[in-house]
């Protein structure tokens, strides 16, 4: 890891007045999660899948919840319960502590499902999922604008067909078989009323922001969906403070942008020992 880029990266945070996080999958690996790059990738997380010759982008198809329902739940019931029980990285815990203390706070654009910046501490109206979460429940229909929490889903998914057994989580109103609150692919059924809440209110924080420093930390965030890569863009493009952690593609186009390519964890450490 290049020292330089490591207290550049450390003198733009030292600077800041408001913090904002953006993370893609990848901030999620040194957690234990896979992150899906590629056919491969999902492959070696979920090998059953191989043999029955599905991807990630076929599997996360909200088709499957009319039309094969245990197939479908079997994929996000593993996810679920997976997520469940894993613990945030402490560099989850890192980033928290450098927004704690700024004036303008910190917040966080996500485009995981997976709920760990909230197991981490960080306030649930804070985070932007931009794609969803796996934790909410909305009617597979859907019969309505209904969304809520998936506490008390617990399902047993067979490990040789990744087909989860009935009984399965049901709308409370019409019945229908209920889908995770997730934006899924060519998925026009999407109830996002509950992220588009957080969202507006993100928009607001940055419109307060106008005259503070912001400082953008993007971790994990890919290129094959770059929506976490456009929001850090974006964010950060008025004077560039952007710092980017990726072990891959982690180029940056603005000229007070920093690159670290290296691990979440490790990178994030090593900036915090740096801040002391």
């Amino acid at each position: 890891m290049n020292q330089d880029d490591l207290h550049r990266a450390a003198e733009l945070l030292r600077g800041a007045e408001a913090l904002l996080v953006c993370a893609g999958a990848g901030i999620g690996v040194d957690s234990g999660l896979p992150d899906f790059r590629g056919d491969e990738g999902f492959w070696r997380a979920y090998p059953p899948y191989r043999r029955l010759g599905l991807s990630f982008v076929e599997l996360a198809d909200p088709v499957h919840f009319d039309a094969d329902p245990e197939l479908a739940w079997g994929f996000y019931g593993h996810r679920l319960d997976l997520y469940r029980s894993t613990l945030p990285h402490a560099g989850f815990g890192v980033l928290r502590s450098w927004g704690a203390d700024l004036l303008g706070g910190v917040r966080v654009f996500t485009s995981n499902v997976d709920g760990q910046f909230q197991r981490a501490g960080f306030p649930a109206d804070e985070v932007v999922e931009c794609h969803g979460s796996i934790h909410h429940l909305q009617c597979g229909v859907p019969c309505g604008p209904h969304v809520w929490p998936a506490d008390d889903v617990r399902l047993t998914v067979d490990a040789e067909t990744m087909r989860a057994s009935s009984p399965l989580p049901t709308c409370p109103r019409c019945g229908a078989v209920a889908r995770p609150n997730i934006l899924m692919f060519g998925d026009g059924a999407w109830l996002g009323t509950r992220t588009e809440a957080v969202m507006s209110e993100y928009v607001r924080w940055r419109r307060e922001l106008r005259r503070a420093r912001l400082v953008v930390v993007e971790v994990g965030a890919g290129t094959a969906v770059p929506t976490v890569r456009r929001q850090a863009e974006l964010a950060s493009a008025a004077d560039g403070a952007l710092v980017r952690v990726n072990p891959r593609e982690a180029e940056v186009r603005h000229g007070r942008g920093v690159s670290l390519p290296g691990p979440a964890l490790e990178t994030l450490l090593a900036l915090d020992d740096l801040l002391g």
